[in-house]
């Protein structure tokens, strides 16, 4: 089992700034890909960016270039640099991961095992 918990949402204006969190704890051996995803209501899960343990970053086209994904293996946390913040940003952003991911699924939600409960990230002027 892999325990994962979000931290850092927040309120901020557009063109803002946020940075959220993710930490690992439990079985984090099960943590090779990571990746950040968001929900507005109504809507499915969307994917964001993923990391893996070994490899290339990728992050969707919608947060491309304002948007970056790090993670620190020795700490077991994942974070989520958010530059340049838009209202449709608005979101439940939720820290995911998994031991395997499909190359051709890496964004679909059911690849991932563990989940976080979710932080909210509001984006208004």
């Amino acid at each position: 089992q892999v325990h994962l918990e979000e931290s850092g949402g927040g309120s901020a204006q557009p063109g803002g700034s946020l940075r959220l969190s993710c930490e690992a704890s439990g079985h984090t051996w099960q943590t090779k890909f990571m990746a950040w995803f968001r929900q507005v209501p109504g809507k499915g899960r969307e994917g964001v960016a993923l990391t893996p343990r070994l490899g290339l970053n990728t992050h969707s086209d919608s947060v491309k270039g304002r948007f970056t994904i790090s993670r620190d293996n020795a700490r077991n946390t994942l974070d989520l640099q958010m530059n340049s913040l838009k209202p449709e940003d608005t979101a439940i952003y939720y820290c995911a991961s998994s031991e395997s991911v499909d190359s051709t699924r890496r964004f679909v939600p059911s690849e991932y095992k563990y989940w976080g409960q979710g932080t909210q990230v509001s984006v208004s002027s």
